[in-house]
């Protein structure tokens, strides 16, 4: 393994498991908890997490993981200047209750292992309150900083690692550190989530509805054969549309970051809707389902720091609540990788650090407009707020972010670019 510093930007490692999966496999898991710890408890707010504080909290901080290098930050919220960042971590592992569904990645060597198969910063701003889910492909090389593992020991840094390596060196700690690293934000906040909480988070609400167009969906990989149209997606079916990109036009990584960013939309959309925000049983169950796959950063554990994430966030407009993916470039090296676009993401960056409002000139790969949204995906109108008030928000220019850095809004109705239609 190549030494380097943790600033290294360059070098020539590749890395192993990229084979296909022939069942659902691992998949975007961090959307349970972009849709429960960052849409239920924030979207929610104080409602779900004082309904549900007495019997959820004390599991919450079960295994609650100290980051290291990372800043700690004020106990309110509304102090910290420039915002706040969260980073959510989903992790490919084998739980035995569900390791019968993915069949030969639970079942042969590779069992035992983890990978951070989907990381995700969420950037909460301060005045006026907007939120920036910034998607790090799973393919990306980047360099990995020395992180210390949990028996005291500490990890050699790397000069280019897969991202999705970095639990391997340290747990979600190394995983948050190398995405601060990469991104010259401070964590304070991060959580992981299992797969397994794909099915339960999705039953728990009734379903997500999804849009498949281009013809349908058609992946023998992970199972799926559906035709265009829009599907309530729950259980295995939710992680066959996350899990799916040889469904996808493209059938790249970066085209299954598409699917993710619509299952979240759509998500945050059915949290708010009167089905589920004013059923206190529900929100409930949510927030019980949520805890039992989670482990947070002991800085996440503090139930009045929930709350006051969630006060945060709660009355953010769909149109503030902005999922992009990280700018990237091919590997000159492999073909089969990306290595980070650092002008890009510079712009980004220094976007979120003004807190201006950006705007996506590019969606991503393997997602096409659904210009004509029907009865049953109605446009959801997003609270409003002071902040949004137009007799005292502030006039300005969106930032127009670079070509490079694909995404939507959870406003935008979009659909998954099947490939039956390109494949005839």
């Amino acid at each position: 393994m190549t030494q380097a510093t943790k600033h290294a930007r360059r070098g020539r490692r590749t890395v192993a498991r990229h084979g296909e999966l022939r069942s659902p496999g691992p998949v975007g898991f961090l959307l349970k908890v972009i849709g429960i710890v960052a849409a239920v408890l924030l979207v929610s707010g104080a409602g779900v997490a004082a309904y549900a504080a007495t019997d959820v909290v004390a599991s919450f901080a079960e295994g609650a993981v100290e980051l290291e290098g990372q800043e700690s930050v004020p106990p309110d919220i509304g102090a910290v200047e420039g915002g706040v960042d969260l980073l959510l971590v989903g992790t490919d592992e084998c739980e035995p209750e569900f390791a019968a569904i993915f069949g030969d990645r639970c079942t042969g060597a590779d069992a035992e292992g983890q990978l951070n198969d989907v990381n995700m910063l969420v950037h909460i701003s301060d005045n006026p309150r907007r939120v920036t889910v910034v998607s790090f492909p799973r393919d990306l090389m980047v360099p990995i900083p020395s992180c210390t593992r949990e028996d005291g020991s500490t990890t050699s840094a790397t000069s280019k690692t897969q991202i999705n390596e970095a639990w391997g060196f340290g747990g979600l700690s190394c995983v948050a550190k190398t995405i601060s690293d990469l991104s010259g934000q401070n964590i304070p906040f991060a959580a992981k989530v299992s797969f397994g909480n794909v099915i339960n988070i999705t039953n728990a609400i009734g379903g997500v509805d999804v849009c498949i167009g281009n013809g349908g969906i058609k992946d023998v990989y992970t199972g799926i054969d559906w035709p265009a149209g829009e599907r309530t997606i729950q259980g295995v079916e939710a992680l066959q549309f996350l899990r799916t990109r040889h469904g996808l036009t493209g059938g790249s990584d970066l085209s299954r970051i598409s699917n993710q960013q619509q299952y979240m939309s759509s998500l945050a959309r059915k949290l708010v809707s009167d089905e589920v925000l004013s059923n206190p049983a529900t929100l409930y169950k949510l927030a019980t389902t949520a805890v039992d796959n989670i482990t947070p950063s002991k800085s996440l554990t503090n139930p009045m720091t929930l709350v006051q994430i969630a006060m945060a966030v709660k009355d953010v407009p769909f149109e503030d609540i902005v999922f992009v993916q990280y700018p990237v470039l091919e590997d000159p090296a492999d073909s089969d990788r990306v290595v980070p676009d650092y002008e890009s993401a510079e712009q980004l960056w220094a976007a979120l650090a003004a807190n201006e409002q950006i705007t996506v000139t590019r969606q991503s790969q393997g997602v096409i407009a659904d210009p004509t949204p029907t009865e049953s995906t109605p446009v959801e109108t997003a609270p409003t707020t002071e902040a949004t008030d137009p007799a005292t928000a502030p006039t300005e220019t969106p930032v127009t972010l670079p070509d490079n850095i694909p995404g939507q809004d959870a406003a935008q109705q979009t659909c998954s670019a099947g490939n039956v239609k390109a494949n005839g």
